[in-house]
Order: structure tokens, then sequence, then C-alpha cells
């Protein structure tokens, strides 16, 4: 189960660069054996809260969800980043995830 990511949305306009993302980034990194999925999952979830980016956020709570990280994880992964990254990054990404929470019913 996933939810369709930024990249799919423009891979028919951009076919190239959802081949680099498939290959490099799916294929390649996500898959090296230095850190579980779960553990890339979360540090990816952080990143993109710190960066302010809701679109690519989405995607990647489905994929920390689908890679065993827990709702209640999430929900603490935000509230602690809110002290480092800000009230509005924060508030963003908890929009984000009480909508991706209602999406998958967990």
């Amino acid at each position: 189960m996933a939810a369709p990511s930024t990249i799919g949305q423009v891979r028919d306009v951009f076919p190239k660069l959802g081949e680099i993302t498939d290959k490099v980034v799916f294929g390649d990194v996500w898959e090296r054996k230095g850190l579980a999925k779960r553990d890339r999952s979360l540090a990816t979830v952080a990143s993109l809260v710190t960066q302010d980016a809701p679109d690519q956020l989405r995607g990647h709570l489905w994929r920390a969800l689908d890679n065993g990280v827990t709702k209640d994880e999430i929900i603490e992964l935000i509230t602690h980043l809110a002290f480092y990254v800000g009230w509005p990054r924060a508030g963003t990404a908890a929009l984000v995830a009480k909508q991706v929470f209602a999406e998958r019913k967990v």
C-alpha cells in the first residue's frame, strides 16, 4: 500500500527523474544493509519535517507506516522536532500526518 509520490505524479513528463528515483534512491540507497528500512523511514520523515516538504512527507509517512513505524512514534517524532524546527513546520507536518492516519485508518 503506497501513496502516490510526487515523482510518480510527474513521471509522464519527467521519465528520467522517475528512472533515477527508482534505480538510485529506492533501488540502491534504500536497499543498503547499513540501516533497517524502518530506521531509514524515521530519518527521512524527520528530514522532510525540517525542510517543510509536505508533499514529499505524505508519501514517506505512508512508507514509514509500511516499514513498521507506528502512529505513536510518528506523533512523538513530530512533537519532538517542534522544539528544534519550529512550530509552523511541526504544525504542517502534524496536519499531513493526521491526513495520512485517516487515509490509512490507523
